[in-house]
């Protein structure tokens, strides 16, 4: 083989090794960590926006699309040599082989904005209490789901003033940090359980005998009604409810948690307590206490309000007023600590980012804020204000303006 057929040959060769399969293993897992990446910055640059009263913004990535070029050439450059034939015969008895590739990645990523009203309707829209049963039923600690997404519990308030720009004024103490750590206990034993309990309710009343027939029973199927006699003969229509329902081990009554948990949000002792959604009339009282349990939930833009008070301010941005300071009644510096301990706490630093130590870490102002990486409790609640983010996010962005960028070799 000519020495020009080898190189063309080692070239095809060559050529496959950097495309297909291979370039997919050397650029996804890479593509997969820079959006992870800055997804959690851009949660985080947001979060302490909020603490400085700043507007928080956010671009989805809605697609990537990463197209390699490759380019490749071969040729042979003739060449005298000093024992060159004399008879000019063949003027180029030596010829150089060249061969050469190039590769690019042209990566085109669209950028969308969220900040249209559908996803500020998102934002404000509270937690439903299906969702915030559903995660009190996993393995998060029922205390970081509460004290993330409640605004009060049977009207005993988590900070609630926090759920908004910070306030001057510092929020009224309550029993609920109390309470809950003390439901959190019970849920590490294993002494309390949510779960659901059908009910059946009375839409009415009772039917005509005449008025019981086929007809009747399908129209009423239609609007998930029932039409069914009662133990008395008497007819009725009627429909059927799952209830969410906190139930507490009947070997927990006695307990110091669960005399706590009882005592806190002013609950009659009993072994289960229906769990609703804002149920309770504002200072409502009950003889001997309540029998449920009424949920006030927050939405994801008062939940990331709620923690931006773990964000760690430098002095100087307080004694300058580019962050506001809450006080107490006494005019004292307020203490936001005790509320988050446990949840969530973004330091800071002067100058820039850098260093292993932080598992997320923004710039802003002038310094670097950051969750270190071995703070566990702060990290699984970022973890969860993430994933919950990711929910409130509109599936169809058809109608929204695409930022797109490609990005040259």
């Amino acid at each position: 083989m000519s020495r020009l057929g080898v190189a063309l040959a080692m070239l095809a060769t060559s050529s496959c090794t950097l495309i297909g399969p291979s370039a997919l293993k050397a650029s996804r897992l890479r593509y997969n960590e820079t959006v992870k990446t800055t997804a959690e910055e851009e949660m985080l640059l947001n979060v302490v926006r909020l603490r400085y009263g700043d507007t928080p913004s956010s671009l989805a990535v809605s697609s990537i699309a990463a197209q390699f070029e490759l380019a490749a050439n071969a040729g042979g450059t003739p060449f005298y040599t000093a024992n060159a034939d004399p008879t000019g015969r063949a003027p180029f008895p030596f010829v150089l082989p060249q061969a050469g590739i190039a590769g690019a990645d042209r990566p085109t990523f669209s950028l969308t904005p969220l900040d249209d009203s559908d996803f500020a309707r998102r934002l404000f829209t509270p937690l439903s209490l299906e969702g915030a049963i559903y995660l009190a039923r996993t393995t998060w600690p029922i205390s970081t789901v509460f004290r993330l997404y409640l605004e009060n519990l049977n009207w005993v308030s988590n900070a609630q003033t926090a759920s908004g720009p910070t306030p001057a004024v510092a929020p009224e103490s309550s029993s609920f940090l109390e309470g809950i750590r003390a439901l959190q206990s019970l849920q590490h034993r294993g002494e309390i359980v949510f779960g659901h309990e059908e009910r059946v309710e009375f839409v009415g009343g009772p039917v005509a005998q005449a008025s019981v027939t086929a007809q009747a029973s399908v129209a009423a199927a239609e609007q998930g009604l029932e039409l069914a006699s009662s133990s008395d003969g008497a007819w009725h229509l009627q429909r059927k409810q799952r209830v969410p329902v906190l139930y507490v081990a009947p070997r927990a009554l006695d307990s110091a948690d669960a005399k706590t948990f009882f005592r806190a949000f002013s609950l009659a002792p009993g072994t289960s307590f229906d769990v609703t959604v804002e149920g309770l009339k504002p200072f409502d009282s009950a003889p001997g206490g309540f029998r449920s349990l009424d949920l006030e939930t927050r939405s994801l833009l008062q939940a990331l309000y709620f923690v931006a008070h773990g964000v760690d301010v430098p002095a100087e941005h307080l004694e300058t007023g580019q962050a506001r300071q809450t006080k107490t009644a006494e005019g004292m510096p307020f203490d936001w600590e005790p509320q988050l301990s446990g949840l969530f706490h973004v330091r800071s630093s002067r100058g820039g980012c850098s260093g292993d130590d932080a598992a997320v870490a923004v710039e802003y102002r002038g310094a670097c804020f950051f969750i270190e990486r071995k703070d566990h409790d702060t990290r699984a609640t970022f973890a969860l204000l993430i994933e919950l983010a990711r929910l409130e996010v509109p599936s169809n962005r058809q109608n929204a303006p695409i930022l797109t960028l490609p990005l040259g070799q």
